[in-house]
């Protein structure tokens, strides 16, 4: 057998089983759902459907760190407790859905508020929209038609459309982020896999930068800042761990092997 087709093989299988070990079997979600996410902290209790956060929409406008360090939103699904409250006083989603703040020429809609009208109760349900037939401003076919093509998550090439200037995700919200000095980014580096004639890792700080800073990775979700000091596996990686904390829910998905592991031995 081929040398790099062997590789890729053991790679898939790596990976099978590293997937397996979590013991919970996944539908793969169609690729408007990738990365959606369900919260329902306090609906029920106020008799609301839960919120679905559309996470495709949302990255096309921001990066991940104006939104998980400028706004502070924890990393982990229904861990930041938002409330109502809290987004009537201008943080979480109220940081931008406050009725003023203007995104691509648009006025951002208010997502709560203390006085509720029939008029208030139907822009609830742009939120609460979880079971319901709720009309949505963007559509996703029509936004990824022009957008370069990947084969898993929501399908589409973030890195290169970025890059491309097709998307260009804000880095700066006013009267929420604080200007910054740019740090020097560290130069590409391989990591050696366990597996003999697995492709090595190369890992871009570069390309990580453009959308989480640094603040974003280091040091919760990464403690050691030097090279080769921390151990990752498969396993912990796909239990959302490490580098599965985003490549599990939102980033592309671990079965896109190669995007990793993409220098051959």
């Amino acid at each position: 057998m081929n040398r790099k087709i062997f590789a890729l093989v053991v790679l898939l299988v790596f990976c099978g089983q590293a997937l397996c070990q979590t013991g919970v079997k996944k539908k793969r979600p169609l690729p408007y759902e990738y990365g959606r996410v369900v919260i329902d902290n306090y609906s029920d209790k106020a008799d609301l459907a839960p919120v679905v956060f559309e996470h495709w929409i949302h990255r096309s406008k921001f990066t991940c760190r104006v939104c998980h360090v400028d706004v502070g939103f924890a990393m982990k699904a229904g861990a930041t407790g938002i409330t109502a409250a809290d987004n009537e006083r201008g943080y979480y989603c109220g940081s931008c859905h406050n009725g003023k703040r203007m995104v691509d020429g648009k006025t951002v809609f208010q997502s709560c508020s203390k006085k509720v009208t029939d008029e208030d109760a139907q822009r609830c349900q742009r939120c609460h929209s979880y079971g319901q037939k709720v009309a949505s401003d963007y559509d996703f076919f029509r936004f990824s038609e022009p957008l370069p093509k990947e084969r898993f998550g929501n399908g589409l090439d973030w890195e290169k459309s970025e890059e491309l200037g097709l998307i260009k995700p804000a880095k700066f919200l006013e009267g929420v982020s604080i200007q910054r000095n740019s740090l020097v980014v560290q130069k590409d580096f391989a990591l050696n896999p366990k597996v003999e004639g697995m492709p090595n890792i190369i890992f871009s700080h570069k390309k990580h930068t453009v959308w989480n800073g640094c603040e974003l990775c280091h040091p919760e979700i990464f403690m050691g800042v030097k090279r080769g000091t921390v151990r990752y596996s498969m396993v912990d990686i796909s239990q959302g761990k490490s580098c599965g904390v985003c490549h599990t829910t939102v980033a592309f998905p671990l079965t896109d092997c190669q995007r990793c592991h993409s220098k051959p031995v």
